[in-house]
């Protein structure tokens, strides 16, 4: 990657909606190079998509939390199995497996502690495998920044 590719990917990831024309003035490049770059770098798998940032609130999702699963078995099986049925729970909208204590962190939301508790209590303290589920609900968020620091 050379420095015009992260000056692109850098933008793209601040304003996914940037015109071809806009991206290649501010890269210093014409319309139809940058277009290939462009093109080049989802190719490489350096740009895995493009998506509009919702406001939870506004979309009625008042509730974010975090969730701290334990598995009995960490067995490859198991561990992606789990993985399966929280990818079919739409209030789930991250997994990590982590290394430690806890087997997986999850991210939901809900519209409000009703539905939390329903997704807890019929999806996921009663999942398969599922030994405990420790959460925390979200108080305030400071800092929301999606993807990573790209350097110059």
């Amino acid at each position: 990657m050379d420095p015009i590719d992260r000056k692109l990917v850098g933008l793209l990831q601040a304003n996914g909606r940037i015109t071809n024309v806009e991206l290649a003035q501010r890269v210093g490049l014409t319309a139809p190079p940058c277009l290939r770059r462009v093109r080049a770098l989802e190719e490489r798998g350096f740009i895995t998509g493009y998506h509009a940032a919702l406001d939870p609130q506004a979309m009625g999702y008042s509730i974010t939390a975090f969730a701290m699963v334990s598995l009995r078995s960490q067995a490859e099986g198991d561990l992606a199995a789990f993985e399966r049925h929280v990818a079919g729970i739409p209030e789930v909208r991250e997994c990590h497996m982590l290394n430690g204590e806890i087997d997986f962190l999850l991210k939901l939301v809900a519209t409000d502690l009703a539905q939390f508790q329903s997704i807890l209590t019929a999806s996921l303290i009663t999942a398969p495998n599922v030994t405990s589920v420790k959460t925390s609900l979200t108080i305030r968020t400071s800092k929301n920044e999606p993807g990573v620091p790209v350097e110059e």
